[in-house]
């Protein structure tokens, strides 16, 4: 089976949104579809996750949770392994550096 690059959202349950499509709600984890556990390492099956490979996990790491979104709770280690680094250029500059 062929995983996917984008992670996905798991969840530990679920709600029917305005347009008849379920979202998830509750603690929210990334996860590659195609793949047994979330990013961070727990089993979807033991974990009881419901997994929801048409929900794309663009959470950041500076998102604020309010009483009215769904999800209630947000994996922090899924969603550093997901983010990455915003800028890959070191900000110093090495001068005449040793041999």
């Amino acid at each position: 089976m062929r995983t996917s690059s984008t992670a996905a959202v798991a969840a530990s349950s679920e709600q029917t949104g305005p347009d008849g499509v379920r979202e998830p709600a509750g603690e929210a984890h990334a996860w590659h579809p195609g793949q047994n556990q979330t990013v961070c390492g727990l089993p979807l099956s033991r974990t009881r996750l419901r997994r929801f490979p048409h929900v794309p996990l663009d959470y950041t790491a500076t998102e604020q949770l309010t009483a009215a979104d769904p999800a209630g709770w947000i994996c922090p280690r899924c969603v550093a392994a997901t983010t990455g680094r915003r800028d890959m250029k070191r900000p110093w500059v090495r001068h005449s550096p040793r041999p």
